[in-house]
């Protein structure tokens, strides 16, 4: 089905003569620049392209394929590194160097790659939609298991154990239905499953303010919006590196290519704490940087979180980190005006919450078809323009997502990293998840939990009080509940991405950690009982060993020593008062 282009404006082309249905994949002009479907107005086919559209003009000629927008999944996945519509960047990097040509067109998974494929399934066998006829070892720790293609069922005539690539088939049906490695799918459609279940299982990040303060449940929904410099793509890297997901799933969508270059370099070199192998291995990267063209960003959600839904109908549990949806939403505005839409508030379309909540709708821990159970946990980093957190992107995220959190330049400017506001910030599914954590670290987690974010938030008060007055005018209670809150703040919250040893802290070292603190608290409150001036309690220096313990391989141990060494200068001060 050929047409013509009929009008050209930037990155949306309209073209005529040409049967189309919404969500077609076409291509465009002499160059064959693949574009999309958008609306339909009479004769005239509205496209958006995801390439640069500089030299097309009326008259060249649009191809229509008929099939939306599909990408290949199978073996191959992992390890690798896609623009937005699923182009190979190490493969096109190779044929053409550091810039991508326009209309060049790359499949997905490699054609020569020869897997060895282990059946699962026998002949004989009734297999259905979802289910598991076989697997291939794609790297040393991860296994890529051989899916029946949704809305296909039947009895297996014949399966083998084969090296084969991804276009070969390896399972016949009785009714002659050839199965392959490879299936294809429509990004735009969420892939099926049998039930939703309840977010109960949290996703374990290693981070203390996220774990502790505000968890995510696994197939749960996050936020992390902050202005520029605030540190939103580091805490992006952390999740994606330490958190307990099987796959990760990164995309980086209209971020600075300064940002995705760090993180290309980076996730190689990094060793999964699981396994000791890298990262990558369990890693599938998907970068379109703002200098990419603006359709693209769309795009490459949409292929993320595609692939993030196949790994999950495996029965994997995987972790989807979007930096950042504010410029997928930017993208769309502009595709918006140029389409001469009616714009909404602050020119954003008025679709804009309804595909953001398309999105974030397709996270979730599920039952798949096959029986296994697998989740997507979706992250999205959000970038609103100077920080301004009532902006439209932002508001419509939070109207969604059930864990906000928010990121501060206040505390950023104080080198407070993370910097997430514990005063602002919240999580939805804490009184889903408290139950786990209970039987599964402590019984008094939550206790803790909610005596920890107490004293914060009187802290807060206090600290609006000594801004006027100054910390003497309070009584000696409450500059303790001071001194408590500043531990809390330096040698809990805070944590260093950067460190070998304090870049993830297991849970039961966040316990022991902020136990520890209260401890201090209460050992505090006693020893003021005991008539020693609180200047000279809240200037103990004992806490900076606490402090170091974080640092420490043998935790454990180093808490211990601090302890020692607290209870030592108290009873020290104490003594002093009774002499």
């Amino acid at each position: 089905m050929k047409g013509e282009v009929y009008r050209v404006a930037g990155p949306v082309v309209t073209a005529i003569n040409m049967p189309a249905k919404m969500y077609d994949l076409v291509f465009v002009g002499e160059d064959h620049l693949m574009g999309e479907v958008i609306r339909i107005e009479g004769e005239k086919v509205v496209i958006q392209v995801y390439e640069d559209t500089t030299g097309v003009k009326p008259g060249e000629p649009v191809e229509n394929t008929g099939n939306p927008l599909m990408i290949e999944l199978g073996p191959g996945l992992l390890r690798q590194i896609y623009d937005g519509i699923q182009r190979p960047l190490p493969v096109l990097s190779k044929k053409m160097g550091d810039f991508i040509k326009r209309g060049v067109m790359e499949p997905g998974l490699d054609r020569y790659t020869k897997w060895h494929f282990v059946p699962l399934a026998k002949p004989g066998d009734e297999v259905k939609s979802g289910d598991k006829i076989g697997y291939v070892q794609e790297t040393k720790f991860n296994k890529t298991y051989i899916l029946v293609p949704p809305g296909v069922q039947g009895k297996v005539k014949e399966i083998r154990e084969c090296e084969a690539n991804v276009e070969e088939v390896v399972c016949t049906l009785e009714s002659g239905l050839e199965l392959k490695m490879m299936q294809k799918w429509a990004v735009r459609f969420p892939r099926p499953f049998e039930e939703k279940l309840m977010p109960d299982i949290p996703l374990i990040t290693g981070q203390r303010i996220f774990d502790f303060l505000f968890p995510v449940a696994k197939g749960g929904t996050a936020a992390i919006p902050g202005p520029f410099g605030s540190g939103k793509t580091v805490s992006q890297h952390q999740l994606a590196k330490w958190s307990d997901a099987d796959i990760v799933v990164y995309v980086g969508c209209g971020e600075r290519g300064n940002e995705m270059t760090e993180v290309l370099e980076e996730f190689p070199k990094l060793k999964d704490p699981r396994t000791g192998a890298p990262l990558m291995e369990r890693t599938v990267l998907i970068a379109n940087t703002s200098n990419m063209p603006v359709a693209a960003r769309e795009a490459s959600v949409y292929t993320g979180i595609t692939i993030a839904e196949y790994f999950r109908d495996m029965g994997y549990a995987v972790a989807l980190m979007a930096d950042s949806t504010s410029r997928w939403a930017e993208a769309m505005r502009e595709i918006s005006s140029r389409l001469e839409e009616m714009p909404g508030e602050e020119g954003y379309p008025a679709y804009l919450s309804a595909r953001l909540s398309a999105f974030y709708e397709r996270a979730g821990r599920v039952k798949t078809l096959a029986g296994d159970e697998g989740s997507i946990s979706v992250i999205g980093a959000v970038s609103p323009p100077g920080g301004d957190f009532s902006e439209p992107v932002t508001q419509n995220t939070l109207r969604i997502v059930k864990v906000f959190w928010a990121l501060d330049a206040k505390l950023a400017a104080r080198r407070h990293f993370p910097a997430i506001n514990w005063l602002t910030s919240y999580s939805l599914y804490s009184s889903y998840l408290d139950d786990w954590f209970r039987k599964n670290v402590s019984e008094d987690w939550v206790d803790l939990r909610l005596e920890t974010t107490a004293l914060l938030q009187k802290e807060a008060e206090l600290e609006e009080i000594v801004q006027l007055v100054g910390s003497d005018s309070l009584p000696p209670s409450e500059q303790i509940t001071l001194f408590t809150g500043r531990l809390i703040r330096e040698i809990f919250l805070q944590q260093n991405a950067y460190h070998d040893v304090d870049s993830f802290c297991p849970l039961k070292n966040q316990y022991l950690l902020l136990k520890t603190i209260l401890w201090v608290d209460a050992a505090c409150r006693e020893t003021l009982k005991k008539g020693v001036n609180v200047r000279r309690i809240v200037e103990i220096r004992s806490v900076e060993e606490l402090a170091r313990a974080r640092f420490e391989t043998e935790f454990e141990k180093a808490v211990e020593i601090a302890k020692n060494a607290i209870v030592k200068e108290l009873e020290g001060l104490t003594k002093e008062v009774r002499r």
